[in-house]
């Protein structure tokens, strides 16, 4: 995974509550074996019309959020079913970074998993942001080290975060390469249990 540690972008301000994983990515998508090539899928049947077309009243089809890196929801965001494509395609489209003042549990996990940083705020403060990034575009810097979110406007909001996920986020680590820092002790054990046989 690539670490992450300060995103500066312009939000996507999208202003919605109980965001489900099938909203995310839909069903009909699942069928790709690689975890990319999920981001063009992203949010498809609000993107997109029936015909294909782009739906130009979405948030993610406007021009002034191409390439923003922080998406801004609302509460419970990555409900429903627990499918791991849902944060592929969010890594995949772009974003770094999801600010919520809550998640469902199981994408909160996979996000970081997948080297997403779910951040959550109080919502008053993320109505205030979303209410900023609505009325034109909104930059913010996050820092994971300080764990803050910082507005153009010098706004200033704080998160917490799991020291363990915070680690492996700041280091680009997954639980695979986690388990790769313990390799010597690993191969101590599996050669002591090989001579007690």
């Amino acid at each position: 995974m690539e670490p992450i540690n300060i995103v500066k972008s312009v939000i996507t301000p999208l202003d919605r509550k109980n965001v489900d994983t099938d909203q995310i990515i839909s069903k009909e998508f699942l069928k790709r074996i690689e975890r990319t090539g999920f981001g063009k899928y992203l949010f498809y049947h609000w993107r997109y019309d029936e015909n294909g077309n782009e739906n130009p009243d979405f948030v993610l089809n406007k021009p002034e959020y191409k390439g923003s890196q922080i998406l801004v929801a609302q509460d419970n965001f990555g409900c429903g079913s627990s499918r791991e494509h849902a944060p592929w395609a969010i890594l995949d489209y772009g974003f770094r970074v999801i600010i919520a003042p809550s998640f469902a549990d199981i994408f909160h996990n996979n996000c970081f998993k997948n080297g997403i940083l779910p951040v959550k705020l109080k919502e008053e403060e993320v109505d205030e942001i979303l209410a900023k990034g609505l009325q034109k575009p909104y930059t913010v810097e996050v820092n994971l080290t300080e764990q803050t979110v910082t507005g153009e406007d010098g706004a200033v909001y704080h998160f917490n975060i799991d020291p363990y996920y915070k680690e492996m986020l700041l280091n680009g680590w997954d639980e695979i390469a986690l388990t790769f820092k313990y390799e010597d002790k690993i191969k101590a054990y599996e050669e002591k249990r090989i001579v007690f046989k």
